[in-house]
């Protein structure tokens, strides 16, 4: 804010002065056109100054950790894949693409405010992935990784699983003489 103060009195100086003028030379810009002009350099010259400021604020930092589920050791070199996600919740083009050092940790500073789709993937883990709402400077996201499941198929016996079939039915017991 500072920054943009100078700016705008060292444009408002070189208004009344013209530009490039010296100290000693400080007079009101002699024809109406220059002193027009020199005022839609200022008024554009703050605005574009001031344009950044506004984004400052609505932009986050993402702190990552990413465990092992089953022991909570870290997971290094895992891929955080962040990608916007629009309004219908469709993921927007574009993403970023950050990896995780040996403490399993990654940052990344300027995430815009709102939806954010997170996808982790590491070798070993199953992928994991979730959306979310990117609304506080600072957000701490741990993501515990799991092992691969096996893969269900219906061709194999799955002997725990035979409750859909019949039971075989027991001959009916006769009376026996005693």
């Amino acid at each position: 804010m500072l920054r943009l103060k100078a700016s705008a009195l060292i444009l408002a100086q070189g208004f009344y002065s013209g530009f490039g003028a010296d100290d000693k030379e400080r007079q009101p810009a002699k024809n109406w056109s220059s002193a027009m002009r020199n005022l839609a350099i200022a008024i554009a010259a703050t605005i574009l100054l001031a344009t950044p400021g506004w984004t400052q604020d609505e932009t986050a930092v993402l702190n990552f950790v990413v465990v092992r589920g089953y022991s909570g050791k870290p997971v290094r070199n895992a891929s955080v894949v962040m990608h916007p996600v629009e309004k219908n919740g469709k993921q927007s083009r574009g993403g970023l693409q950050i990896k995780t050092d040996a403490e399993g940790k990654a940052s990344f500073d300027g995430v815009p405010y709102g939806k954010l789709r997170v996808q982790v993937l590491a070798t070993g883990f199953q992928t994991f992935g979730d959306d979310y709402e990117i609304g506080k400077p600072v957000i701490e996201i741990t993501v515990k990784m799991k092992r691969p499941q096996g893969q269900y198929s219906i061709y194999e016996d799955h002997p725990e699983e035979k409750k859909d079939e019949p039971e075989p039915q027991k001959p009916p017991e006769k009376d026996k003489p005693q």
